[in-house]
């Protein structure tokens, strides 16, 4: 890895504020590695409360500028947040090292987790603890359709996006990057010829004077590095070789036939169409995993996205999970679980090697991104696509939780998923109410919702077994 530092080093701070050192940065990264649960808002606040607050390493009208231009991009935001912070503090080892720390917890708990469900999946308390998460990680989804909706939604044009995002993947099966694209054309235009209507997400109102105090990253420090043809190729051709060089390895060496080509090739494309989080890509995953791959079973992307949820990390790291069991169902010439943990390894690389490059290709140019008008109106719609999309994913999970059978019919075109109401599972849905009421009603966080649903499971498995 050595290859790709650069030559960038980072300018001497302010005397009023002493340089971070390396093995301090190093230590504070592992406590946001250790404390990243809730999902990006959770994360963004852990990263928040220690850099910006208890730090000061960084000024609150930084932090957001950062996080606005890792809103614009494929991928994880809070990570990508992570990596652009930790490359202004000492460069790209400062970024490789906080990137890498910020997966490494869920990617070794994910792992651990899936190496457990794979060998003891038959028996009652693995199978007890997913029972009750399933249908609680419905109700997961359902709030994050209603928070990203309330922020995203804020007149009828976005309502009407949102709306025919949600026709176009549910009834209609458009694929969900045609989606993407689609509405960020439309937010493109439309922030051109009426921006006071397509501009709705305008980025994060700072604090006044914020810069005014001396933090450890400082305008001088921050804009050292100067963006250019030359550095930007470089850069290009170095992490285009890191993120495509293992698939083509792959291609050359196991064919494209083998569930390690497949993966990588798939999930290196779905990393691609990761914009306005986890969720928002989901329903695709889920969908061309079940049915064309055939590597999950549709219940078994819930046990999987559950516990992306109650493990440290981006929850894109549900992936992982997928990685996991199709390649433990498919081993070719390895044993099952070392196929497993290849998959697993296979399917983290491919999805969070491009974050790096989107950062430190584009951290330079950041400042001249800031404010711009069309981009903002291109996130406004893809962000009111995406509630749609999640929408589609609520309903998706929602029937193959509550229900032991759901049958796909078309006609004319249009699709329809009808459940069979004679295999309704009564406990399921009232794990699902319950965490709905927890979640809405009184404000419970997601992770004790969750663990109370996954301790509801176990009990119930347990006592209709005995």
């Amino acid at each position: 890895m050595a290859t790709v530092i650069t030559k960038d080093k980072p300018e001497p701070v302010a005397a009023d504020h002493e340089p971070v050192t390396f093995r301090e940065a190093f230590w504070v990264w592992c406590r946001v590695a250790a404390l990243s649960f809730g999902g990006p808002a959770g994360q963004i606040a852990v990263m928040h409360r220690l850099l910006v607050d208890e730090k000061r390493w960084v000024s609150e009208n930084r932090f957001l500028h950062a996080l606005n231009y890792c809103m614009l991009l494929p991928g994880p935001e809070a990570q990508q947040l992570a990596i652009y912070i930790g490359w202004l503090l000492h460069r790209t080892l400062g970024g490789l090292v906080a990137g890498t720390l910020f997966v490494l917890s869920g990617f070794l708990s994910i792992l651990a987790l899936s190496v457990l469900y794979s060998t003891y999946h038959d028996v009652a308390l693995v199978e007890g603890i997913f029972y009750g998460l399933k249908p609680a990680v419905v109700a997961v989804v359902v709030e994050a359709v209603a928070r990203i909706g309330k922020r995203a939604l804020k007149n009828r044009v976005m309502v009407f996006i949102a709306a025919a995002a949600f026709v176009g993947i549910f009834f209609l099966g458009v694929p969900f990057p045609v989606i993407v694209a689609a509405a960020a054309a439309i937010g493109f235009v439309g922030g051109k010829l009426w921006p006071a209507t397509f501009v709705v997400i305008k980025g994060h109102v700072a604090k006044e004077n914020d810069d005014a105090q001396r933090h450890a990253i400082t305008d001088e420090h921050a804009s050292a590095v100067r963006p250019g043809a030359r550095r930007s190729m470089k850069v290009l051709v170095i992490w285009l070789l890191i993120w495509l060089g293992p698939v083509v390895a792959l291609y050359r060496f196991a064919g494209p036939g083998s569930v390690y080509t497949q993966q990588a090739l798939f999930f290196s494309k779905a990393a691609m169409v990761t914009f306005g989080g986890a969720y928002s890509v989901l329903a695709y995953v889920a969908e061309e995993c079940v049915k064309t791959y055939g590597w999950l079973e549709p219940g078994e992307m819930l046990d999987g996205l559950g516990m992306a949820e109650t493990t440290p990390g981006p929850l894109i790291q549900v992936v992982q999970f997928v990685g996991f069991m199709g390649a433990y169902r498919n081993p070719g010439p390895l044993s099952p679980l070392a196929a497993g943990i290849a998959g697993s390894v296979i399917t983290t690389w491919v999805t969070y090697a491009p974050c790096f490059m989107w950062i430190f290709l584009g951290a330079p140019y950041i400042e001249s991104l800031r404010g711009r008008a069309a981009l903002n109106a291109a996130l406004s719609a893809v962000t009111a696509a995406v509630v749609g999309v999640i929408l589609n994913l609520s309903i998706w999970f929602a029937l193959h939780t509550l229900f032991g059978k759901v049958v796909e019919q078309r006609a004319y075109g249009i699709r329809l998923l009808v459940p069979d109401w004679s295999t309704i599972d009564p406990m399921s849905v009232l794990i699902a109410a319950s965490a709905l009421v927890a979640m809405f009603r009184f404000k419970v966080g997601m992770i004790p919702t969750l663990a109370v649903a996954a301790a509801v499971g176990v009990v119930y498995h347990v006592l209709m077994r005995t």
